[in-house]
């Protein structure tokens, strides 16, 4: 149930005021290059400064008078606003400008519901339009304003506009419901591999950090990897075999990006599970941005609403091909790699990274050869019932020598 986009009005009138208060300034490019992942075509830019939005229309009269002129010079069919927009200010935007106006969280759902190829997809990003869409109905039946009484006219008693709500929420609770299914499906496998005892890394960065290049890079797959904002909007896993580590899952994720639209964050959760439970997460930054702290905090600001912010990370500095630096690895006073600097463009460090991920995993492994006595039976058992057994052979007193791999504490517990 997406809904249709608009097949005319593409060229795009833009517009972004640096609000008082703000502490980062709006980044121009990446706005720009949103509207064109979107199908979009900048004609104009209205930029300027305020210290509060104007309650009716967001801008005041000068810069809405700014505004009618582009369009009517450029004959764009669309304004799209860098902020967010209130369903009324939207509604008196459109009267007084005659053309389509949209938000900056209309824009990035456009996107996703473009890029949506899976059914789990379609179905998440249908859930965020519906639920932005709800505070959005206005009344186009005045026709109908109260379905009238009479012989064969006795209705429900209620608006158009009412109906309507009435329908979306129960569209709304399908959904839902169906997106719980998935996340239980989800939950399940990720037992599964816990039982298997296969480690998890989660590629995670801002949009368009080059999480996918990397991805197919180290998994040698063809995830479909573009120079665009959320190219990538379904998860990926794959399985690699480490040298003296054993296999890892690789994930790659859906990037973030900053006044991420929490309908999406809450439409996404089953997806954005996969990486509040990785094992070491994966921050892929753009190492060439001018702004990259920005964006690294946005994407730090992103992990923790869905409480992953915990978690152990390895930094991955990218797109280094563009400094023409050398790739290397940074460690800690322990000696422990805390960051990598590479280019998944060229491969370039790409070895490097693998070694620092084996021993950021291997100092969270138990990953021995054992020898229990007939004694320990129940020892060996409590290791075969979690899969941590990798290989057994017998000596001739009866002893079994065990290649065991599992989590350290996991091992600590059953071997205090």
């Amino acid at each position: 149930m997406f809904f249709e986009r608009y097949q005319g009005g593409e060229r795009a009138v833009l517009v972004q005021l640096q609000l008082a208060g703000t502490d980062r300034d709006l980044s121009l490019l990446e706005f720009e290059e949103l509207v064109a992942s979107a199908g979009g075509e900048p004609v104009a830019a209205i930029t300027g400064s305020r210290n509060a939005p104007h309650a009716r229309t967001f801008v005041g009269e000068g810069k809405l008078d700014q505004i009618a002129s582009a369009c009517r010079e450029h004959e764009a069919e669309l304004v799209i606003f860098n902020h967010p927009l209130s369903p009324s200010q939207e509604r008196n935007l459109e009267q007084i400008l005659c053309c389509r106006v949209l938000a900056r969280t209309g824009l990035i759902l456009d996107i996703f519901a473009q890029r949506a190829r899976t059914h789990e997809g379609k179905l998440q990003v249908e859930l965020a339009q519906l639920t932005h869409m709800s505070t959005r109905l206005v009344r186009g039946w005045t026709h109908l304003e109260r379905q009238k009484g009479g012989i064969g006219l006795r209705g429900p008693g209620e608006t158009q506009l009412e109906t309507d709500r009435r329908l979306l929420r129960a569209r709304i609770k399908s959904i839902q419901g169906r997106l719980e299914r998935v996340r239980n499906q989800r939950e399940q496998s990720r037992r599964a591999r816990r039982r298997a005892e296969l480690p998890v890394l989660s590629l995670v960065g801002y949009t368009n950090a080059g999480k996918s290049t990397l991805f197919n890079r180290i998994t040698a797959s063809e995830v479909y990897a573009a120079d665009k904002l959320f190219a990538t909007l379904d998860p990926t896993l794959a399985r690699v075999d480490i040298e003296h580590l054993g296999p890892v899952l690789f994930a790659d994720t859906v990037g973030f990006i900053s006044d991420l639209p929490t309908t999406l964050v809450e439409a996404f959760k089953a997806t954005l599970e996969e990486t509040a439970n990785a094992s070491l997460l994966l921050h892929v930054v753009d190492v060439s941005a001018p702004n990259r702290d920005e964006l690294m905090a946005d994407v730090e600001a992103v992990l923790g609403e869905i409480k992953a912010d915990g978690l152990p990370q390895l930094m991955v500095f990218n797109k280094l091909d563009l400094l023409e630096q050398p790739a290397r690895i940074v460690r800690d006073e322990a000696g422990t790699p805390t960051a990598v600097y590479l280019s998944a463009a060229t491969g370039e460090g790409i070895d490097l990274l693998v070694e620092a991920v084996r021993e950021r995993l291997s100092r969270t492994l138990f990953d021995e050869e054992i020898t229990l006595h007939p004694r320990r039976a129940r020892l060996r058992a409590a290791l075969y019932e979690m899969g941590a057994v990798c290989k057994e052979e017998w000596e001739p007193d009866g002893s079994s020598r065990l290649h065991v791999r599992l989590p350290l504490a996991d091992w600590r517990r059953l071997n205090p």
